[in-house]
């Protein structure tokens, strides 16, 4: 959700918005490739839940393929459409899930990675930007 990350990873931007994932919770259950304690971001299947996030409308269809890498894509996650609700409307989005064989549980996203979550906070509720700050995180 970091507007400065998807700058630097050369990705153009038309627009952004906030956006829900209706029936989808977030989850720190992907294990980290550089710290053993460390789980990163994941979304799963969960019935009247929901997950918020910021939408990148990007200027082209294959503007996403220069996220894959830094998602390490298909390895570490894979892209799937999903539908997404935003101020107008529903609309088809791409968003990463952790691949199954690197699911772990009992650990805590790095507190710099929940920054960069963080810093999309003007697009998200104030009860999400709460749960997120209260979020227990591992400082190594």
């Amino acid at each position: 959700m970091n507007a400065e990350r998807v700058a630097e990873r050369g990705l153009v931007v038309l627009h952004t918005e906030a956006a829900r994932l209706k029936n989808f919770q977030l989850v720190f259950n992907k294990a980290s490739m550089q710290n053993n304690e460390a789980a990163h971001a994941n979304i799963e299947y969960c019935p009247g839940q929901e997950v918020q996030g910021v939408l990148y409308t990007l200027t082209d269809k294959d503007e996403i393929h220069k996220m894959d890498p830094y998602e390490r894509a298909p390895w570490n996650y894979g892209r799937d459409a999903v539908q997404v609700l935003t101020g107008s409307g529903t609309q088809w989005a791409w968003t990463y899930f952790a691949n199954a064989a690197l699911l772990v549980d009992g650990r805590r996203p790095p507190a710099d990675y929940m920054d960069h979550l963080l810093n999309g906070a003007d697009y998200l509720s104030p009860e999400y930007v709460s749960m997120l700050r209260a979020w227990p995180v591992t400082w190594n």
